[in-house]
C-alpha cells in the first residue's frame, strides 16, 4: 500500500498505536513506512526484553545479524554488552533492549563483500524513527535509560550531545531532553525527574578499538554506575 507523503512528512507518528502495550507496538511497528530505510532493510527490528523493566538499553540501530533474525543485541556487540551486564551484576532479563532506529541502514553491496556495512543514521532517519523509542519509554516505564553511544545519545539528549563528555553520569532525563507526550493514555512520569539517562560508548566501539582492554573497561566502568543506581 502506498504511503501518503503526509504520512512519510511525519515519520513513525502515523503508524504508532495510541493503544495497547509492547506487542501492539512490535506489530505496528512491523509495517512502517515512516523514513526510507525499511525499503532495502530485511525487517523491522523492534526492541525485546522485560515489559516492565527498570532499565532500558538503547543503541543506535539494528546491524546485519540483528536485520536478518528481527531481534536487537544479538550480533557479536550484543554478546559483548550481555559479557558487561553480567560482571556488573546486572540481570539481562531484566532490561529492555533497543535501539533509537529500527531499520538497518547499509552501505550497498559490492563484489566480493561479505557483510553489508553499517552506515550511521542521519538526523532525518533519527527524527523520524523517534516516535516508536518514545512510545518504548512509555510503555517500559524505566527508571534509568543507557544511551549506547552517539547516535542514542542524540535522540535522548539533543543534537549537542557527545559521549566523551557526559559519559559515565547519571543525568536527569529532563535535563536533557524531555520525551514528548504523543502516546494516548501516557504516563507523565518523566515530568518530574523520575527518569535518569546513563551515556557510555556502543558496545560496537570496543570491538573496533585499538586498545580493547581499555575500552572494554572503560565500558564496564560506566555500567557499574548503572547497576549502583539500580541497587
Amino acid at each position: 500500500m502506498p504511503v501518503s507523503r503526509d504520512r512519510t512528512a511525519d515519520g513513525a507518528l502515523p503508524y504508532v498505536p495510541a493503544r495497547g502495550g509492547l506487542p501492539a507496538l512490535r506489530r505496528a511497528a512491523a509495517d512502517c513506512r515512516g523514513c526510507s530505510l525499511y525499503a532495502d532493510a530485511t525487517q523491522t527490528v523492534f526492541g525485546a526484553g522485560r515489559a516492565r523493566a527498570r532499565l532500558m538499553l538503547v543503541g543506535e540501530q539494528p546491524g546485519d545479524q540483528e536485520d536478518k533474525a528481527g531481534e536487537p543485541f544479538v550480533g557479536p556487540a550484543g554478546h559483548l554488552l550481555r559479557k558487561v551486564l553480567d560482571e556488573v551484576g546486572i540481570d539481562e532479563e531484566e532490561v529492555y533492549f533497543t535501539n533509537a532506529v529500527k531499520h538497518f541502514k547499509f552501505a550497498p553491496i559490492t563484489e566480493g563483500r561479505k557483510r553489508r556495512i553499517h552506515k550511521a543514521p542521519n538526523l532525518s532517519e533519527l527524527t523520524a524513527c523517534r516516535p516508536w523509542l518514545d512510545a518504548e519509554v512509555r510503555r517500559v516505564n524505566p527508571e534509568l535509560l543507557v544511551a549506547l553511544g552517539a547516535t542514542a545519545g542524540k535522540s535522548l539528549l539533543g543534537r549537542s550531545f557527545k559521549v566523551t563528555e557526559a559519559r559515565g553520569t547519571l543525568l536527569p532525563l529532563a535535563a536533557g531532553r524531555e520525551l514528548p507526550l504523543n502516546v494516548e493514555g501516557a504516563d507523565s512520569a518523566d515530568s518530574d525527574g523520575h527518569r535518569h539517562c546513563l551515556a557510555t560508548v556502543h558496545p560496537s566501539a570496543v570491538l573496533r578499538a585499538k586498545d580493547r582492554h581499555e575500552a572494554y573497561a572503560g565500558l564496564v566502568s560506566d555500567l557499574r554506575v548503572a547497576a549502583r543506581f539500580l541497587g
